[in-house]
């Protein structure tokens, strides 16, 4: 009995698209899920359990699910596209009547006893619906204003939404998110300078309707001096453990910031910070040698691809490992004002885990069916 999928424009069986999938890319992946499992593991001083544990059962079932993924004919998500970004942006809008409140802000949805985080879901999910859109829209009208409309909405709208919670941080990113990816669609450049320069003149306006909360971390970020027993304690003691790592580190669980708990949620955002204190510099160079590794693969797969919704989900995904590594390893360093970023693969969270693993495993996808044109019919036989 011989099973395959049937796809206009090739015929390949499970065997030869797992054997087409970037190994490599999962390799590279894996790697640095393994050095957040050590840095969890180090986190809860010397125990696999409650989050080291529970970070690799979430990988595992992570990269079943993206070898799953890989292996469906491509334009099933395709079709799903639409769908998925509507579905995400009715959980980021519950958010704001049902959501489950910390840290002064809305951000979590309880459902049959899981709480996540719908705004990583939607990032996923933006990048899905804005490479339909563009698969559907064709290169001579991208950079039209007309039918730059549509892009620009499904931008904002969750944008919207998601300063609504409040969350500064997130907001950013899908904005940053959805910008690159109509950059990489052909959008003209003047277009993006257009809006910087617009952007930079509501900037007076915009610290008007900041919370004070995010004014007073862009104060501190400024000056960290000015409270660095209240807002700028998480950055004052980041750079504390930065500095004390040194060259080759403190060693593993040797560090005095993270281990005597003076380094706050050194579990999730902070979680570079505490490895940096026991691997230093080196270590950090390496860490984040692999996640530039990742990034890069993922641009040369997508430009081998051949259809617009392939090339855009595959940069789509690498743009947005980039920015959270990019903003997460910056806020640390004190570069950016702190936001509410993790590391990705690295940091405590299942939501992000498994949104970097389903956005992995469409990209896989994607790949795996690179020469092929767009289904246009999709059957099963066995």
């Amino acid at each position: 009995m011989r099973a395959h999928l049937q796809i206009a424009g090739g015929d390949l069986t499970i065997g030869q698209k797992l054997l087409r999938v970037p190994w490599l890319a999962f390799v590279v992946m894996a790697l640095i899920v393994c050095i957040g499992l050590a840095s969890l593991y180090s986190v809860a001083g010397g125990s696999f359990s409650p989050w080291a544990e529970r970070h690799v059962v979430r990988f595992l079932a992570g990269a079943g699910l993206m070898l799953v993924i890989a292996v469906i004919p491509r334009g099933f998500w395709l079709g799903l596209a639409n769908p998925v970004y509507l579905i995400a942006l009715v959980l980021v809008g519950a958010v704001l009547f049902i959501g489950t409140e910390g840290g002064g802000a809305k951000r979590w949805l309880s459902l049959g006893g899981v709480t996540f985080q719908p705004s990583e879901v939607m990032k996923l999910a933006l990048i899905l619906a804005l490479a339909r859109y563009y698969q559907w829209l064709g290169p001579e009208r991208v950079s039209h204003p007309l039918w730059m409309i549509a892009p620009i909405l499904l931008i904002a709208a969750p944008v919207g939404l998601t300063l609504m919670q409040p969350d500064l941080g997130t907001a950013i990113l899908l904005s940053v998110i959805g910008l690159a990816i109509m950059f990489l669609a052909g959008v003209h450049l003047l277009y993006f300078l257009g809006g910087a320069a617009g952007v930079a003149l509501a900037a007076p306006y915009a610290w008007s309707m900041l919370h004070p909360y995010q004014r007073k971390r862009l104060e501190v970020f400024l000056n960290p001096d000015t409270d660095p027993l209240g807002a700028g304690y998480h950055i004052a003691q980041s750079k504390i453990a930065l500095g004390s790592g040194g060259l080759t580190g403190r060693g593993f669980m040797n560090g005095t910031q993270s281990q005597l708990d003076f380094l706050p949620e050194k579990r999730t955002d902070f979680i570079f910070t505490m490895f940096a204190e026991e691997w230093g510099f080196i270590g950090s160079l390496v860490l984040i040698g692999l996640f530039a590794a990742l990034t890069l693969m993922l641009l040369v797969m997508a430009s081998r691809c051949a259809s617009p919704f392939s090339r855009l989900v595959i940069a789509g995904t690498g743009v947005m490992i980039f920015i959270y590594t990019f903003i997460n390893v910056a806020m640390v360093s004190g570069l950016v004002p702190v936001v509410g970023v993790p590391l990705p693969l690295v940091s405590y969270g299942g939501t992000s885990m498994m949104t970097i693993a389903l956005a992995m495993g469409l990209s896989m996808c994607a790949y795996v069916h690179r020469g092929q044109g767009m289904p246009r019919r999709i059957g099963v036989v066995v």
